[in-house]
């Protein structure tokens, strides 16, 4: 694999250009499932001592070792927020530390994550290591699954709605609750997030406006206010953290434009915000692709578990191929 250029820490957004080189893209929850990282573990002792480590950090916190939960289940455990969250943290790094293992170095201009992948990613550009980060991720999905206990929440997916469309529903379904755009996964993929009455009327509403909705089976209203007593111990949370500025570029959920890589203080912020505030990922990939030099032989990758990203970028941009590393 060909060196990147390394971009200046003190770049601005304008000054950022790709250089030939790979781009890597973090799973975030919903990627999920029983066996996850198992192959890697069994076939790399760099993912092993991934998986050990996060075993150790984490002791029994979530009521049995991480990896056991990961290879074996239950599947109701795996699927809880305060679970999936690590887990998916630690399947995606231990992926990443096996591919280096395996094939040798992998320089990288830029990385992304969708929600929770965006901690992945800022581990991979050297912001935080790797337990720092498994234990920040481990608080956020903790705080996340209190807040979708504390509140009557749920989420749907949009299917062929504008982003004008998706605000005209939840316009009309809100009825006085909260329903927010939450996810802008793809051009014709939309999820919504608030209220659970609210998100049953936008099935609804989407129904008479000829647009596909299902609700999705998810814990909470993420990314929507409801989210917001989450966010407010997070923030409590990556104030005490210790940050490094990143030494490659990492494209935020909030913004979908890089993190400012001088103002840790400004990328904390946008942590916490991420927590309720839409998740960019259709607008991050086309930024990504707009950022890299045009005619470089760049390669995008997507880190175990899971093919989801793949998938959905075959919906933004079909010119993209993306390399999956769900398996060996």
């Amino acid at each position: 694999m060909k060196t990147a250029a390394r971009i200046p820490a003190i770049a601005t957004e304008q000054e950022i250009v790709l250089a030939t080189t790979n781009i890597i893209l973090c799973p975030g929850q919903g990627a999920q499932a029983i066996g996850m990282g198992r192959k890697w573990f069994e076939g790399s002792s760099a993912a092993k001592k991934a998986f050990a480590q996060a075993d150790r950090a984490l002791g029994r916190s979530l009521g049995a070792p991480l990896s056991e939960i990961c290879f074996k289940g239950p599947v109701d455990r795996l699927n809880q927020t305060d679970v999936s969250q690590p887990a998916i943290y630690v399947c995606s790094v231990a992926s990443h530390q096996a591919l280096i293992e395996r094939d040798g170095p992998m320089p990288a201009s830029a990385t992304a994550g969708l929600s929770l992948g965006e901690y992945t990613a800022l581990h991979l550009a050297g912001v935080f290591g790797f337990v720092e980060g498994l234990m920040l991720v481990a608080k956020r999905g903790q705080l996340m699954q209190e807040a979708a206990r504390a509140s009557r929440g749920g989420m749907v997916a949009l299917v062929g709605a504008s982003e004008a469309q998706a605000a005209e529903v939840c316009h009309e379904a809100a009825k006085g609750e909260i329903l927010v755009c939450a996810n802008f996964n793809a051009p014709d993929q939309i999820v919504l997030s608030g209220h659970a009455d609210a998100c049953q009327r936008a099935v609804e509403v989407a129904a008479a406006m000829n647009l596909k909705a299902a609700p999705l089976a998810v814990a909470g209203a993420f990314h929507s206010p409801l989210m917001q007593p989450a966010a407010d111990r997070m923030a409590g949370a990556l104030d005490q953290a210790s940050f490094q500025n990143p030494n490659i570029a990492v494209w935020s959920n909030v913004t979908a434009r890089p993190h400012d890589h001088a103002n840790l203080e400004l990328l904390k912020r946008r942590l916490v915000e991420q927590i309720i505030r839409p998740v960019r990922w259709c607008q991050t990939c086309q930024s990504l692709a707009g950022n890299a030099q045009t005619g470089a032989d760049t390669r995008w990758h997507e880190l175990a578990p899971g093919t989801v990203l793949r998938g959905l970028m075959r919906r933004i941009d079909r010119n993209i191929k993306v390399i999956n590393h769900d398996q060996p």
